[in-house]
């Protein structure tokens, strides 16, 4: 306990050691302070007193004594605004008294460090993310963006991404947010492809053709796993922006449903056809082949595509292929096969894109299926040893020649 008459001497020390001591039990007896009105009155004076002390440590007491508290009195947090940049940073970071207002104030007008500070306090409004992620670009972008109690408005996000899909550590930060809208999601997708295909290690590693082809598979695999994520939540414009801009093809409902996106390819169709999604996901479950015919001229879709949209539906309804890979790969086989029954090898040019992308997909879903299969045979315990055939015993073989 400090006396009054001890009080007043420290106020008075030619000493700012002494004077800052003085500064820090002020504002803590005007905060805890529970007397008369007078008393409260007379620190509130003496901390106005303290603002005008010419020692930067005296001042920074004085706001160190004020700055976690809620009830600090406004003005003379607004005072220490204006004082030394240590002070005023100090202040802006970790008062909670100050309200949007006080900061969008500072915003327009402060420099990076300000901002930076801003950028670390405990609470963010919307409104003012927006207003740091204006004034101070990148840098503030890549100090925000980690934190997943920031709150980004929707529009935002979208215009992060799009106006930084070329840098790698802000869509780092952007795909590892659980809020960024789909449509932003799959823009930073196709801008990761893209940039693979660019990288200098990737292109020496894999032939041109193949690595359109292993990139192409996994931007539909994006298009579709987001798709199916939103219609899963319920949300339907992700569907109905894929079917605005003209990303929904007949080999992106083909990869839909080969992949078990099948919440998505529904969405897509009761889009295409403007039909309810009820209805829709009735047909798919168990409507006849008329009745998908019927629902896919709705959609606009040619013979030849509505034939085998509704092949490929009827085997999907007897297989898991969200998770069976084997699935998958005897489907995708059988529809391909069919195919070729169905037009004696000679597949129809409105068909070349789709049956294009059932061979692709027969080549890399037979890898990943053997790999399954090579593994648990390895590791099933044989009561034989598996035979291998003898060596040639003939004339020597042909050598190929080096690659």
């Amino acid at each position: 306990m400090v006396g009054y008459q001890d009080f007043v001497a420290l106020s008075r020390s030619r000493d700012s050691e002494e004077r800052g001591r003085a500064a820090h039990i002020a504002a803590m007896a005007y905060l805890s302070h529970q007397g008369p009105a007078d008393e409260h009155a007379a620190l509130y004076a003496s901390l106005i007193g303290f603002l005008d002390d010419p020692s930067v440590r005296v001042r920074g007491a004085l706001a160190y004594g004020l700055l976690h508290a809620v009830e600090a009195p406004r003005p003379i947090l607004l005072a220490l605004l204006q004082d030394s940049a240590v002070i005023a940073r100090a202040v802006v970071q970790y008062s909670p008294a100050l309200v949007d207002a006080d900061l969008m104030m500072l915003i327009r007008s402060s420099d990076e460090p300000m901002l930076l500070a801003i950028a670390q306090r405990e609470r963010l409004s919307t409104r003012v993310t927006e207003a740091l992620v204006d004034a101070g670009g990148r840098v503030l972008v890549l100090k925000l963006l980690p934190r997943a109690d920031v709150p980004f408005s929707p529009a935002l996000l979208c215009r992060l991404a799009t106006g930084h899909a070329e840098d790698p550590e802000v869509r780092g930060e952007l795909l590892a947010r659980g809020d960024l809208p789909a449509a932003a999601r799959l823009l930073l997708v196709q801008a990761v492809a893209t940039a693979l295909r660019a990288t200098r290690i990737v292109a020496g590693a894999v032939v041109p053709q193949r690595l359109d082809r292993i990139l192409r598979d996994a931007t539909d695999t994006a298009l579709t796993g987001i798709g199916e994520a939103e219609a899963a939540a319920g949300r339907m414009p992700y569907a109905a922006d894929m079917v605005e801009t003209d990303k929904v093809s007949t080999r992106v409902l083909l990869h839909a449903i080969v992949q078990g996106h099948v919440l998505f390819f529904a969405d897509c169709i009761a889009e295409l056809a403007e039909t309810p999604r009820e209805k829709v996901f009735t047909l798919l479950e168990h409507g006849s082949r008329a009745a998908l015919n019927a629902l896919f001229v709705r959609c606009g879709l040619g013979a030849a595509v509505r034939n085998m949209l509704a092949r490929l539906i009827a085997h999907a309804r007897a297989a898991d292929l969200a998770d069976d890979l084997a699935a998958r790969h005897f489907v995708v086989t059988a529809l391909t096969e069919e195919l070729i029954a169905d037009h004696r090898g000679d597949i129809p040019f409105e068909l070349e894109e789709a049956f294009a992308y059932l061979s692709e997909q027969n080549v890399i879903l037979a890898r990943r299926a053997a790999r399954g299969v090579m593994a648990g045979f390895a590791a099933t315990p044989s009561g034989s040893e598996l035979a291998l055939p003898e060596p040639y015993a003939g004339e020597p073989m042909l050598a190929l020649p080096a690659a």
